[in-house]
C-alpha cells in the first residue's frame, strides 16, 4: 500500500539542530491507528511505541487487536507483550518506560549521525506513539502528579467491596470524591478506580493534618487537582499529534464488525471465547485484562450469564461507548492535526506523511 501512495510535494526545511520529533497517532478504537502508524513507520523508517494499556499484557491477543506478528517483524514495536497478566501497570510506570524507549530511539539516531551517514540516510527515523489509552498518553507527554503511596490495606478493602457490591458501587464513590476523574475512568476499570479513590482519601487526610481548621484550603483534595500541580512534562522532544476522526456512523459500523469477528469460532485461532477460556484456566479470573472490553463479555458467556449473541451485542455496545469517551478525551488534547477518515485510507496516510515531512 505504501508504494502506491501519491504524496503531494512538500518543501523540506533544513534541520537546524531542532529537538527530535515524536509523532503521536491518537483516535478512538477501530479508527485505524495501527494501520496509520505502520504507514508512517514504513515511510520514515520509524519505530512504534504502544500506548494501549491492555496491549501491554502478554498472551491476550484477539481482544486487544495488536499488530500481527508479520507487522511487528517488519517494523520495530515497543511495549507490547511486556507485562504479566496478573500484574498492574500504572500510567506512571508506562510513562517511565515509554520515555526511556523514546530516548533510546533518539540515541540510535545520534549514533547513525556520528557514524558519518548523510542527513538523507538518517533523517527518516521517527518514534511513533500509537494507541487509545488517553491517560497513558497524557502521563507520557505531560507527566504525572506526585501522588501518595499505595495502601494495600485500603486497596484490598476496595477490591472486596467491588466483589461484593459491584464495580458501579466503587465508581459512585469516586464520582462523589472526584467527578472529573469519574468521567475519565470507566466503571469497569477497577484498578484505576481504586487508585483514584486512594489518592482522594490520602490527599484529604494530608490536608486535614497539615492545615488549621480556619485556614483556607490550598492543597489538592483529589486526583484531578493533583493532576494540575507538579507534573513533569516530557522534555527534549517536539510533539506532533495526528488525530483520526472518521465519520461516527462509519466508525460504529466498523466497531460492530470487528467485535463480531473477535467472537467468530471459525477463526484459525479459535476466536475470543476460546482464547478467554484458555487464559482463564491458566491465570484465573484475577488477570487484569479480563476487565477489558470483549474479554469481559467472553467471561460472562463462559459463566453462563450471557448467550453468544448477547455477548457479541454487549461487546459491540461497550466498544461504541468506549469510542465516545475516547473522542471526548482526545478532543481536549492540544494542537492535534485532525484527519477526516480512517487510518487505513491511503488519502489519510498521504496527508499524515505530508504533515510530518516538513517537521523532520
Amino acid at each position: 500500500m505504501e508504494r502506491a501512495l501519491k504524496l503531494p510535494k512538500v518543501a523540506r526545511l533544513p534541520n537546524l539542530n531542532r529537538e527530535p520529533l515524536v509523532v503521536v497517532v491518537l483516535g478512538p478504537t477501530a479508527s485505524g491507528k495501527t494501520a496509520l502508524a505502520l504507514a508512517i513507520a514504513r515511510h520514515f523508517c520509524g519505530e512504534i511505541v504502544n500506548c494501549d494499556s491492555v496491549a501491554m499484557y502478554r498472551e491476550f491477543e484477539i481482544g486487544t487487536a495488536k499488530p500481527t506478528a508479520a507487522e511487528r517483524a517488519e517494523v520495530p514495536h515497543h511495549l507490547f507483550d511486556c507485562v504479566d497478566p496478573l500484574a498492574d501497570v500504572s500510567a506512571g510506570e508506562y510513562a517511565r518506560q515509554a520515555r526511556q524507549i523514546l530516548r533510546e530511539i533518539v540515541l540510535r539516531e545520534s549514533v547513525l549521525r556520528e557514524a558519518g551517514l548523510s542527513e538523507n540516510e538518517r533523517r527518516r527515523h521517527v518514534p511513533i506513539v500509537s494507541g487509545g489509552t488517553g491517560l497513558y498518553l497524557r502521563a507520557l507527554v505531560e507527566g504525572l502528579f506526585p501522588g501518595p503511596q499505595r495502601s494495600e490495606e485500603l486497596r484490598n478493602k476496595l477490591r472486596g467491596r467491588a466483589k461484593k457490591r459491584g464495580t458501579e458501587y466503587l465508581h459512585r464513590i469516586l464520582r462523589r470524591l472526584d467527578p472529573a476523574a469519574a468521567d475519565r475512568i470507566h466503571a469497569n476499570d477497577v484498578p484505576k478506580t481504586i487508585r483514584a479513590i486512594e489518592v482522594c482519601l490520602a490527599s484529604r487526610r494530608t490536608s486535614r493534618r497539615t492545615l488549621p481548621r480556619t485556614s483556607p484550603r490550598t492543597s489538592p483534595r483529589n486526583m484531578t487537582e493533583l493532576w494540575q500541580q507538579g507534573r513533569e512534562p516530557l522534555q527534549g522532544f517536539r510533539i506532533l499529534r495526528l488525530g483520526l476522526n472518521p465519520e461516527r456512523e462509519a466508525l460504529y459500523a466498523r466497531i460492530n464488525v470487528r467485535a463480531a469477528k473477535m467472537f467468530d469460532e471459525g477463526r484459525i485461532d479459535g476466536g475470543l471465547i476460546a482464547e478467554t477460556e484458555r487464559l482463564l484456566a491458566k491465570y484465573g479470573a484475577e488477570a487484569r485484562p479480563f476487565a477489558a472490553l470483549g474479554y469481559k463479555q467472553a467471561v460472562q458467556f463462559l459463566r453462563g450469564e450471557l448467550d453468544r449473541e448477547s455477548a457479541i451485542a454487549a461487546a459491540q455496545q461497550a466498544h461504541r461507548n468506549y469510542a465516545k469517551r475516547q473522542i471526548t478525551w482526545f478532543r481536549r488534547e492540544p494542537d492535534v492535526h485532525w484527519l477526516a477518515g480512517f487510518g487505513d485510507d491511503p488519502a489519510v496516510q498521504a496527508e499524515s506523511i505530508a504533515t510530518i515531512e516538513p517537521q523532520i
